[in-house]
């Protein structure tokens, strides 16, 4: 049987509208008409022999199939460009500087570093661990080109990535509800300040009235998780790197508040696009849809 090659720019177009939400955006950002754009999905329908696409209202939705060929379409992009970049990389030189969260030390940077470093190996990569008010203060200052950070309204404007929900975490040991009457106040586990995380975790408590007290303060995360895991109190997080020693709460529960989901963001120094920033910035975007859940990627 004869194999078919898919078409690389079709599925480009896919993946661009995709990710859009409308083919009339991936147009305009591809610098193709909406003829173009349709004959390219036209063209993936005739090669895979099914459709992947459906009306729902005004708009387009993915059918079961086009859920299944996007993620393959994300796979073979991303090998296209690492290979392009490997080879017309090796050309390139200078440096790059790169900050994120100390929450994706683990689960991100070493596959970041890797992949950057085969496609650009005389590039050489800046990398800092740092919390997110350094984080941004850097970028605005041009100390840093890209920062994976919280967005808790005091960020620039940054390319939205995914929406994390936050938790309430204990001890995976410990399996007694935290009191929450002013006799006895409930135990906060937390980064030292300023911490956006601490702040929210405060905020959230004295809205509904919980009275609280600080039981540990920690310069890192790891001694955070260190502290969680003893029981000496409940932290406020989003599940990434959660070790296996620490759980996530059950608000209800242990009578505390319902929490909502931070935005975490994709920032870019004010100064022009290069090509190796963004190869960068796009491996960092594949690295998180391999670690984060499909539902919390925007």
């Amino acid at each position: 049987m004869r194999l078919t090659n898919l078409d690389m720019d079709a599925l480009r177009t896919f993946v661009f509208g995709t990710d859009a939400g409308s083919f009339v955006r991936a147009a305009e950002r591809l610098g193709r008409s909406t003829s173009a754009v349709s004959a390219h999905l036209k063209k993936l329908e005739a090669q895979t022999g099914v459709p992947l696409l459906r009306r729902v209202g005004r708009g387009l939705a993915l059918t079961d199939e086009g859920e299944t060929l996007l993620a393959y379409a994300r796979r073979l992009l991303h090998l296209n460009d690492e290979a392009l970049g490997a080879v017309r990389g090796v050309e390139l030189e200078g440096w790059v500087r790169l900050g994120l969260q100390e929450d994706f030390g683990e689960a991100v940077l070493p596959q970041v570093l890797g992949r950057f470093a085969r496609a650009h190996p005389k590039v050489r990569i800046e990398g800092r661990i740092a919390r997110n008010g350094e984080l941004i203060a850097k970028i605005a200052s041009n100390q840093l080109d890209l920062a994976l950070a919280w967005d808790g309204g005091q960020a620039a404007s940054g390319e939205r990535i995914a929406a994390l929900p936050l938790c309430w975490l204990g001890s995976t040991h410990q399996d007694a509800c935290w009191p929450t009457d002013r006799d006895h106040p409930l135990p906060l586990i937390t980064l030292d300040a300023p911490c956006l995380l601490r702040t929210l975790a405060c905020e959230q408590l004295d809205r509904h009235g919980i009275a609280w007290r600080i039981a540990f303060v920690s310069p890192s995360l790891a001694g955070m998780w260190a502290a969680t895991a003893a029981g000496l109190g409940i932290a406020l997080r989003t599940s990434i790197g959660r070790p296996a020693s620490v759980r996530v709460l059950d608000p209800a529960a242990h009578r505390l508040p319902d929490l909502p989901s931070l935005n975490l963001v994709l920032l870019r120094a004010a100064k022009e696009a290069d090509p190796v920033t963004d190869h960068l910035a796009l491996i960092i975007k594949e690295a998180l849809r391999d670690a984060l859940p499909v539902e919390a990627l925007i």
